[in-house]
């Protein structure tokens, strides 16, 4: 597993993370704790030492399976989690010191820690970044001990940019992946420029990339796959990457004719987000051990990625970028 700087912070993550929204169960058809757990071992095994959560993953449980692996493990790791999607409604007022202060306090608990490694703003409405005084609470909570370092999880360009002009912000999460190739226009370079983390969420198009699904693939009644596809319940472009159900297995199919021999499309789709030097870390979920080790073995394979990126930004101008590219 290779290793890369984490944005001015001093730390060096694995070029594969662990991200464990699907092991919380909830949005994702349930969990079997024991699975997830396997699973977790397993990351720590391949040489994952970044694990990405929030405290709504399961409500709680996501941080809860990360304590219990620190506390059967020796190995270090580093722990992002994010904090505001608890609250109800969600809106930017919300984002206030008091609150936040008690989200990281749950958060402590959960994670049987003291400090946070990494706290991020977890998709917060736009006027957020707009609004010093939350970055002001931020930088309190560091001072206070309770975080290390904070970032941000952003739906938007617009909102990544914004975020990096505040000199606390460490990383910032986005989505991108071969259906989402907007962040490696201008934010990409601003990021190298601040030196700001980069963490490639949903790098699998929610499953899409995985390139196992069909037209006649059924999710369960519980999982966002099913009643998220336009945006029902949050923001439309955290499920498959907010691409057309049918277009997205069109250009899965095109994408297979890029594929070096022997390779997966998952391995294939992991290791071309990273072929982007800005690209910190990329946070695929896992719920088995198989899936975990699949993941891992993407690292090997950046060289290739790098020298297919034309092939896949063909496919991406032809059939998703009318679509999509324009919206986030």
């Amino acid at each position: 597993m290779q290793h890369r700087p984490f944005g001015r912070t001093g730390w060096n993550v694995s070029e594969i993370g662990f991200g464990a929204w699907a092991i919380g169960g909830g949005q994702w058809g349930g969990a079997d704790e024991r699975a997830s757990m396997a699973a977790l071992h397993a990351a720590l095994d391949a040489g994952i030492d970044f694990f990405d959560t929030a405290d709504v993953y399961g409500d709680g449980l996501s941080e809860r399976l990360i304590a219990r692996l620190r506390r059967e493990r020796s190995e270090p790791f580093r722990v992002a989690t994010k904090a505001g999607r608890r609250l109800a409604p969600h809106v930017a007022s919300g984002y206030d010191a008091a609150n936040l202060g008690a989200f990281v306090d749950r958060s402590l608990v959960n994670l049987g820690v003291d400090c946070l490694d990494l706290l991020q703003l977890h998709c917060p409405p736009t006027e957020v970044y707009y609004r010093p005084e939350v970055f002001e609470a931020l930088d309190g909570l560091v001072r206070a001990g309770k975080i290390r370092f904070y970032g941000v999880s952003v739906e938007k360009v617009e909102e990544a940019l914004k975020a990096i002009e505040y000199p606390g912000v460490q990383s910032v999460q986005i989505i991108f992946n071969a259906f989402r190739m907007r962040p490696a226009e201008l934010f990409f370079e601003q990021a190298l420029r601040r030196q700001v983390a980069v963490i490639a969420r949903v790098p699998l198009a929610s499953g899409l990339l995985c390139g196992k699904f069909t037209r006649d693939s059924a999710f369960p009644e519980g999982d966002h796959r099913l009643f998220n596809r336009q945006g029902a319940m949050f923001d439309r472009g955290e499920t498959f990457s907010g691409v057309d159900y049918d277009t997205g297995l069109a250009a899965v199919e095109r994408l297979r004719g890029v594929l070096p021999a022997g390779t997966s499309l998952t391995q294939f789709a992991l290791a071309w987000i990273l072929s982007f030097d800005a690209v910190t870390t990329v946070i695929p979920g896992g719920r088995s051990p198989e899936q975990v080790l699949d993941n891992a073995a993407a690292a090997a394979l950046v060289p290739l990625a790098r020298r297919s990126q034309g092939a896949v930004q063909a496919i991406y101008d032809d059939l998703i970028r009318p679509l999509v590219h324009q919206r986030w």
